[in-house]
């Protein structure tokens, strides 16, 4: 068989859906629909006379021939990838492709205050951004790095911090506090209503403090329980109680009068947020001139 140049690019697309076992994902990563590329294999399977792939509505696994193409032309096309990215420095502009995954607070605080001049300064680097404060497996998920608080950064991966560390704080609307007053100790917190965080795996949140004895946690009373931040904002925003987050996040709504920090005295600072990324693979030329930029505009201290 005489490969032909729609094979290369259908071999592309047969090692994005062999490394993360989804049509859907590997569409994410490609930029391309999953039906385009359920139509593409089933195309390079019908040339090449083999069956690459076992397909069902739950999974995608490969097949023997699968797996010994998978390791025959990863490298070389790992090779061709890192060619085309060592190029941008030869450019005028560089160019390519980047896929985020964030913490959500983190682009409200991070990202949209730097994003403006990273697109004015380099118009050809294109960004996928995908903010959720579920924890999330990059490498599986095709993304070329994530953004999340120090602390919570998987181990095996490379962490960069790019801000200062963030104060931990209670904020309420005024109608709620005018209603049911100003808690003073953490303790007074069993008497309110508290917007109960549910972390990306699942587990609630318990508010962290510091006192003379050092840091503690507590359980607090929630009716109400959120996942994500933005709407946790909008509930407390609303008046429907108390909302533990990062001090820059109320910042802007406390200087209008629409919140008002509670409890500054016992509160906790913790890590600032880290960029990290794989050890197994090159940081990509965009990747680094975000990280370049977000490091010399310090929109959160460094």
């Amino acid at each position: 068989m005489v490969t032909s140049r729609s094979d290369f690019a259908d071999f592309s697309y047969f090692l994005a859906i062999a490394k993360h076992r989804s049509f859907r994902v590997a569409g994410l990563e490609l930029g391309v629909s999953a039906s385009a590329l359920s139509h593409a294999l089933k195309g390079l399977e019908g040339r090449l006379g083999v069956r690459l792939l076992n397909r069902t509505n739950r999974s995608v696994t490969l097949t023997a021939a699968g797996e010994e193409l998978r390791d025959a032309i990863t490298q070389p096309f790992a090779a061709i990838d890192q060619a085309v990215e060592d190029l941008n420095r030869y450019r005028d502009a560089p160019t390519g492709r980047i896929r985020l995954n964030v913490v959500v607070d983190a682009a409200t605080l991070l990202l949209s205050r730097v994003l403006p001049e990273f697109t004015d300064r380099y118009p050809d680097i294109n960004l996928d951004i995908v903010a959720t404060d579920r924890m999330v497996d990059i490498v599986g998920g095709g993304f070329d790095a994530g953004i999340r608080h120090g602390g919570t950064v998987p181990e095996d991966m490379v962490a960069q911090r790019i801000s200062g560390d963030i104060r931990w704080v209670v904020a309420g609307s005024p109608a709620y506090l005018d209603r049911f007053g100003d808690p003073q100790h953490p303790d007074d917190l069993q008497q309110h209503r508290c917007l109960g965080v549910r972390l990306g795996d699942d587990r609630i949140y318990r508010w962290d403090f510091e006192g003379r004895d050092g840091e503690f946690a507590v359980s607090v009373p929630s009716k109400i329980y959120v996942n994500e931040g933005r709407a946790m904002l909008g509930l407390a925003l609303g008046g429907a109680g108390l909302m533990y987050g990062p001090e820059p996040l109320f910042e802007p709504y406390c200087a209008r009068g629409e919140l008002r920090i509670v409890l500054r005295d016992w509160a906790t600072t913790g890590p600032g947020y880290h960029v990290y990324y794989s050890s197994r693979r090159q940081v990509p030329a965009g990747l680094r001139l975000l990280i370049e930029l977000i490091r010399e505009l310090h929109p959160l201290g460094l």
